[in-house]
């Protein structure tokens, strides 16, 4: 009898050792992405001091690489819900997939789109006269650098998905402030750069709710749904498909080749087909399996919906490493010149290593910090199943698409949260419609305060997330500015 007391006895303590150890795991996980994040810190200075040798400048490109890898880190772990945010909240993809495809496109698209840089948007933006010596320049990267990496680490703390484009130009701006003052920025430019900001978004919920009401009147609204979604998911997939060959020939180095407007068209249009014809088995092939199963529909909208998230990762790896490396680019370039020579704001053929730097670091930001963004945009907003998800990620392409063809410096996370909200809003003007029409009668007695807790549009994360993209720019400009007198005081 004693002996099966004690017996009893030990298993209660296993089982609070147990508790024990997952207690303690969820408080050292955090810890050990931070500390995977400064191990990735410090072999980018290293990396930065390999490559320079003895040269009188390690010091301070060791320094530069430093601050360019805690930006990277940060811009993977905010974007990239963006691009995957939609595709996990509508099951599409389990969270680890997710992450480990998004880090492989994130990549990818650094290292094969990303090698001609850097300072496109701050050339227009910053009067190159006016910012010269090349302790400036250098001091005038670093504090915007640490400023925007800074913020976007503290948003994403937050659970605000900003953009890294915002946080990067108003550190710019901000450093270049307080080196040459107010006349050094072209503030005409910059107004409408920040008027692209605010209409790209609402272009992006436009987009994804007329996609979306016309998958419901193409596909939903149709007697036999799954002969409908037969026919229509091939010709999604080809225009789809023509328009990221669209994207990928204007993205394409000048160094490679330098398409027009029109070859890049007549790109989209073949590649569009082929993607039509490679789709059309495929997908007629699945509506047969799913002939006799419940939610078909959706089920078919997986595959583009999965499409679309990887190559929208590769597109922002492309794009967007520009925002991660540019500044240490460009202290790089002055570095490595003499006094007479210095061309700031310019674009520069970016070194390997400072590549690699930026495409490592957007991928680690992905996978040690990405979760927290990803369930945010891609359940907590609205809630996602594969037909919406394939609006948002394809309305947010599209926009993209477009602006880069004007040549307007988006910001993605705008066009992809704001294609969020569409679809959302969208939803909730659906079940407007039901309850006046009487298809869906408002329950007796439900107070009006229930109501509007229960709509499909979370409020409190739409204000959060426009007061995050109001306040990225001041916020981002002042914290440059303030670092940048911090460190000419310092350096004397």
């Amino acid at each position: 009898m004693s002996d099966r007391a004690n017996w009893r006895s030990l298993d209660k303590d296993l089982a609070r050792l147990s508790q024990t150890e997952r207690v303690a795991g969820y408080v050292v996980r955090p810890l050990c992405g931070i500390g995977v994040a400064l191990a990735f810190m410090f072999l980018a200075g290293l990396a930065a001091a390999w490559a320079l040798g003895a040269a009188p400048t390690t010091v301070m490109a060791t320094a530069a690489a430093v601050f360019g890898a805690y930006l990277a880190l940060n811009i993977g772990a905010n974007d990239v819900a963006n691009n995957m945010g939609p595709a996990v909240g509508a099951k599409a993809l389990p969270m680890g997939a997710a992450l480990i495809a998004a880090a492989l496109a994130e990549t990818a698209g650094a290292m094969l789109g990303g090698s001609e840089v850097v300072a496109t948007v701050s050339r227009r933006l910053i009067d190159p006269a006016s910012v010269s010596a090349p302790d400036v320049i250098i001091q005038a990267m670093m504090a915007a650098m640490a400023a925007s990496a800074l913020w976007v680490n503290l948003a994403t703390w937050m659970g605000a998905p900003v953009s890294t484009t915002q946080s990067i130009i108003g550190a710019i701006i901000g450093a270049t402030t307080a080196a040459a003052g107010f006349a050094a920025v072209d503030w005409l430019t910059f107004g409408g750069i920040a008027l692209s900001w605010t209409i790209t978004p609402l272009i992006g919920a436009a987009l994804a709710m007329g996609l979306l009401a016309l998958i419901q009147r193409l596909i939903s609204d149709q007697p036999d749904k799954l002969t409908a979604a037969r026919h229509w998911v091939p010709v999604f997939l080809g225009v789809m498909g023509g328009a990221f060959g669209m994207f990928f020939t204007l993205k394409l180095p000048d160094t490679l080749y330098s398409a027009t407007p029109r070859v890049a068209l007549a790109i989209g249009v073949i590649s569009g087909a082929l993607s039509f014809a490679v789709a059309r088995p495929v997908i007629h092939r699945r509506a047969a399996e799913l002939a006799q199963q419940k939610g078909a529909i959706k089920a078919l909208f997986r595959l583009p919906l999965v499409i679309a998230a990887i190559l929208m990762s590769f597109a922002h790896g492309a794009n967007d490493v520009a925002n991660a490396i540019g500044p240490l680019a460009t202290i790089v370039q002055v570095l490595g010149q003499s006094h007479s020579d210095v061309m700031p704001f310019v674009a520069v053929a970016v070194p390997f290593w400072v590549l690699l730097i930026g495409a490592l670091g957007m991928a680690m930001g992905v996978l040690l910090f990405g979760p927290r963004l990803i369930k945010l945009v891609g359940s907590q907003i609205t809630k996602l199943n594969p037909v919406r998800a394939y609006c948002v990620s394809t309305a947010a392409a599209m926009t993209v698409i477009v602006a880069s063809w004007l040549g307007l410096p988006v910001s993605s996370t705008h066009v992809a949260v704001g294609a969020v909200f569409g679809v959302g809003f969208f939803r909730e003007h659906l079940a407007a419609q039901a309850q006046r029409s009487g298809q869906k009668p408002i329950r007796p007695g439900q107070p009006k305060e229930d109501r509007r807790r229960r709509r499909l549009v979370r409020r409190s994360h739409v204000l959060t997330i426009l007061a995050a993209w109001l306040i990225t720019v001041p916020l981002s400009a002042a914290v440059s500015a303030g670092l940048y007198v911090l460190l000419r005081a310092i350096t004397g």
